[in-house]
């Protein structure tokens, strides 16, 4: 339920490492209360003693200043430096705590109690697979080459500024997925026909799209005032492009109200592409 005069609350995301899980969990869990003005503070690498008191410190100024209890959610192995934490003035959640025991129950062993297990270089191959596919996003970005798209997973195509890059980033960080992507420009919008240089890869062809009001804004923000930026070129390109799909079977997706988490996703599956990392 929505209420106006509800409080701020901060939200603190602590770990012993990267913060990333703690985020992605905690956020999972607050993004289910509107109306709330939560203000995020990520706060990695909490892993020493002295750390931990100082973090309890800030999370009991937080306390002090908003007059409401902060929400804190933790990823924590170590048992002394999560005691000391657990003290603080905050709502406090420990994902690791929470789950670890029910599980070493379950599977009858104790847990490894290793910090950084997940986010660690521990295996090679996932590593180097990971830096492998963002090597090959960032040098296939934006149509820079065409000459390596035999070895790409996936091509995403659709207009300038509809989410084709952070995309391709995020299949490569998360999945390991090699991703290009490609930009249909003005000069490609004479026909609904594919560029030359993407018809040899149409099986691999993944079109983006998005809505032309926020295509203009996003414009604007970037060359206010510019034919690029005008609401009827965009509407134009969009209209265009999407001719461009239905008449070549690419299946695509709009990015105008999906993360670049929910595109991602829902692009792999659509397309039956496996992840290269687990």
């Amino acid at each position: 339920m929505k209420d106006s005069s509800v409080a701020q609350r901060t939200v603190f995301f602590i770990s012993d490492r990267t913060g990333i899980t703690a985020e992605t969990l905690g956020l999972s869990l607050i993004s289910q209360f509107e109306g709330i003005p939560f203000i995020h503070v990520t706060l990695p690498f909490v892993d020493s003693a002295e750390k931990a008191r100082e973090t309890t410190q800030r999370i009991n100024q937080a306390y002090q200043q908003d007059g409401a209890q902060p929400l804190v959610f933790a990823t924590i192995v170590d048992p002394e430096i999560r005691s000391l934490l657990e003290k603080c003035d905050g709502f406090y959640i420990d994902f690791f705590k929470t789950f670890i025991p029910g599980l070493e129950n379950e599977l009858k062993m104790a847990s490894a109690n290793v910090m950084g297990r997940i986010h660690g270089v521990g295996d090679s191959n996932v590593y180097n697979t990971r830096i492998e596919a963002v090597n090959y996003a960032l040098n296939y970005d934006d149509g820079a080459r065409t000459n390596g798209y035999d070895t790409a997973d996936v091509i995403l195509v659709g207009v300038s500024r509809c989410g084709k890059t952070p995309t391709s980033l995020y299949l490569a960080m998360q999945f390991g997925i090699r991703a290009a992507n490609y930009p249909i420009t003005e000069e490609d919008l004479h026909s609904t026909q594919l560029p030359k240089a993407l018809r040899p890869y149409q099986h691999k062809l993944f079109g983006l799209t998005i809505d032309p009001k926020r295509l203009h804004a996003i414009r604007s923000s970037r060359r206010p005032n510019s034919q690029y930026a005008q609401l009827a070129q965009c509407e134009n390109e969009v209209k265009t492009v999407e001719a461009m799909f239905h008449q070549e079977n690419i299946p695509y997706l709009s990015s105008t109200n999906l993360s670049i988490e929910e595109l991602a996703t829902k692009l792999m599956v659509i397309s039956g592409i496996e992840r290269r990392l687990r």
